[in-house]
């Protein structure tokens, strides 16, 4: 990640939840979002080949309210720090059996920055004196996410 990109991901965290990241919990974060969109694109991809579709579309993505609002003051934060552009290009998507609408595909980054918000916060909620997560803390809370989505 270009070092621009690393402190704009630091001020990110810190506007979201008042965390201070470094470049090492970059690595976390980039995996947990990557990881978080596959698990999503697989379930979309049921709900469209369950309608018979071949192309997912932005309603086939399982998008919760709660998430649903993390996208919401991820689009605010993100006009400030301009990091969609970013996380468009960080996401790998999985391979799949079906293509991508157009929509769903510009829609990504949101759901991304949406996990990204989520993330942040959930952290802030199960730590909140901390500052500084560890690695404990990640681990925790990403296990906590992969027993939700």
């Amino acid at each position: 990640m270009p070092v621009i990109a690393v402190s704009r991901f630091e001020h990110f965290f810190r506007a979201a939840a008042g965390l201070d990241v470094d470049k090492s919990d970059l690595k976390r974060y980039s995996d947990f979002v990557n990881q978080k969109l596959h698990d999503m694109l697989v379930v979309a991809e049921a709900a469209a080949k369950s309608n018979g579709r071949d192309l997912i579309q932005p309603w086939d993505l399982p998008i919760t309210k709660g998430l649903q609002e993390s996208m919401h003051d991820f689009r605010d934060l993100d006009e400030e720090l301009d990091l969609a552009s970013i996380l468009a290009e960080l996401t790998a998507l999985p391979p799949l059996d079906l293509s991508l609408s157009e929509e769903t595909e510009a829609r990504l980054p949101a759901v991304a920055g949406g996990l990204s918000v989520a993330l942040a916060r959930a952290i802030r909620a199960m730590e909140p004196d901390r500052k500084n997560p560890a690695s404990e803390q990640w681990t925790r809370t990403i296990r906590l996410f992969d027993l939700l989505l």
